[in-house]
C-alpha cells in the first residue's frame, strides 16, 4: 500500500511537535515542501488537529487500546494519534484511516508493532467516536479531557466565563480560525475578499492571495487583531510606540496613519523579520528599534500613543496555533513591567493601549487595574465590549468568530 502524501506529512509534524518539542507550524512548513495545495491542506487539517486533540485521543487509545500511550515507542504512538483523530473528528473512511496508520508504522520500519497497531486502530474504529461523544462536561476537569485542554486552561475558563460559556469557547477554539486579512492602505492595486462590515479594513477570503501578500497589499490578521490596533486611536501627525513589534502586523497598521511609529523588538532575528515586512507593506514612516522594552533608550519618550502588544498565554489564539495550548503559561509580571514602561513613555495626557490575544482575567482587567492609570472607556464598539467591564472590549471566539483579544485604553495624566 503507497501512503498518502498528506498523511506521511501529517505524521512527520505531529512526531516532530510531541518528540522533538518542535513548534507546530515549523514542523509542517518543513515536512510540507513540494505538496500540491490540496493536500497540504488536508495534511495540515490531520496535524494541526491530531496536536490539539491529542489529549482527548490519548485517552481514547489507552481506554480501547489498553496500552499506556507514554509506553509505547514514538512513531507508533504518533501514528496511532494520528488515526485516532481521524476516526474522531473527521470525515475520512474508518478503513483508510485504519490502514493508513498501520502503513506509517511499517513505513518507519517498525513491522514488530504492526500486529500491535493494527488491532488498537480496529478496537479505535469500532468504539472511538462514541467514547468521545460520550464524555462528560460538568466540570472543568471533565470538560478540559473532552475538548482536550490542560486543567489550568480549563479552571480559567469556568472562573472567567462560568459553566455555560467556557465549553462552547473550548469546541469553538478547536474548530478552524477565520481566514482574514487586513488591506493594507499604504500599497495599491487590486485585492480580492469580502468587507467585513464592523472593521474597516478586514476582508473575508477563502484562501491568502500569495502574490498579494508578496507585494505588500494584504496582511493575515484576525478582526480581533485588527481591532486592537485600530482602538490604539493613532491620527495624523502623531508620534506612535509599539513596544512587543514583530511580525509587524499592527504595527503597520499604525503607520497608515501616524506620522512617525517606532517599533521595539527584543529579538535579533524577529527585528529583521519586522524591517522586511515594513518594508514591503510600503511603511517608510516605521523605525524599527532592535531593544528589550524595558531597557530602552532614554530618547525614546515623549509618545502620542503607545501601544503595549504585550506577551501572554496566547489563550485567545489556540484555535490558529494548535500546540499553543501545551505550552502556554501566564505572564502577568512582564505584562505589568511594560505597562509601566508605556506609562513613562508616553506624554502627558497621551494614552496608552493594552492589548493582548488572551482570556484570562489575571493578565488581562487585572494587569490593567494595578497599572494607576486612567481607563478611556472603548464605547465606539459596543459589540465588543467586555461582558463584566464594558469600558474595554474583548472579542471571543464563540461570541465572535475571532481570535480572543482584551484591549484596554488608558490616559495618562495631564499633569
Amino acid at each position: 500500500m503507497t501512503l498518502s502524501p498528506a498523511r506521511r506529512v501529517a505524521f512527520e509534524t505531529v512526531l516532530r511537535v510531541f518528540e522533538d518539542d518542535a513548534y507546530a507550524d515549523r514542523a509542517f512548513r518543513a515536512a510540507a515542501v513540494g505538496l500540491d495545495p490540496r493536500d497540504r491542506a488536508l495534511a495540515q487539517r490531520l496535524a494541526y488537529g491530531t496536536i490539539q486533540r491529542v489529549r482527548t485521543l490519548d485517552h481514547g487509545i489507552e481506554t480501547l487500546g489498553r496500552r499506556p500511550v507514554a509506553r509505547l515507542d514514538p512513531p507508533v504512538r504518533a501514528a496511532l494519534r494520528l488515526g485516532a483523530y481521524q476516526l474522531a473528528f473527521s470525515e475520512v473512511a474508518a478503513h483508510a484511516a485504519v490502514n493508513e496508520s498501520v502503513e506509517l508504522v511499517r513505513h518507519v520500519g517498525l513491522e514488530r508493532a504492526v500486529k500491535f497497531a493494527n488491532a488498537v486502530m480496529r478496537r479505535l474504529a469500532l468504539g472511538l467516536p462514541e467514547l468521545v461523544e460520550g464524555l462528560p462536561q460538568a466540570t472543568a476537569e471533565e470538560a478540559a479531557l473532552r475538548y482536550s485542554y490542560p486543567d489550568w486552561v480549563a479552571h480559567v475558563w469556568w472562573r472567567d466565563l462560568g459553566q455555560e460559556e467556557a465549553p462552547a469557547l473550548m469546541q469553538a477554539q478547536n474548530e478552524p480560525p477565520e481566514r482574514v486579512v487586513r488591506r493594507n492602505r499604504l500599497r495599491r492595486g487590486a485585492v480580492e475578499g469580502e468587507p467585513d462590515p464592523e472593521i474597516p479594513d478586514a476582508l473575508r477570503v477563502e484562501r491568502i492571495d500569495e502574490c498579494a501578500l508578496a507585494v505588500g497589499l494584504v496582511w493575515p490578521q484576525s478582526r480581533g487583531s485588527q481591532l486592537a490596533g485600530i482602538a490604539v486611536g493613532a491620527q495624523e501627525g502623531e508620534r506612535v510606540l509599539d513596544l512587543c513589534a514583530a511580525p509587524g502586523g499592527k504595527t503597520t497598521q499604525l503607520a497608515q496613519t501616524a506620522a512617525e511609529v517606532v517599533a521595539v523588538e527584543k529579538h535579533p532575528g524577529r527585528a529583521r523579520e519586522l524591517e522586511d515586512n515594513c518594508r514591503r507593506l510600503g511603511a517608510a514612516n516605521v523605525r524599527v528599534v532592535n531593544a528589550d522594552a524595558l531597557e530602552l533608550p532614554e530618547e525614546l519618550s515623549g509618545f502620542d500613543r503607545v501601544l503595549v502588544d504585550a506577551p501572554c498565554s496566547g489563550l485567545g489564539v489556540l484555535a490558529s496555533r494548535p500546540d499553543l495550548r501545551w505550552r502556554a503559561r501566564p505572564l502577568p509580571e512582564l505584562q505589568a513591567d511594560l505597562l509601566r514602561v508605556a506609562a513613562v513613555r508616553v506624554k502627558p495626557g497621551g494614552t496608552v493601549t493594552y492589548a493582548v490575544c488572551t482570556i484570562n482575567a489575571e493578565e488581562n482587567e487585572a494587569i490593567v487595574d494595578a497599572s494607576g492609570l486612567q481607563v478611556e472607556p472603548l464605547a465606539e464598539w459596543p459589540q465588543f465590549a467586555h461582558p463584566r467591564r464594558p469600558e474595554f472590549l474583548f472579542t471571543l471566539p464563540h461570541r465572535h468568530g475571532t481570535s480572543g483579544f482584551f484591549i484596554a485604553r488608558l490616559r495618562r495624566s495631564a499633569s
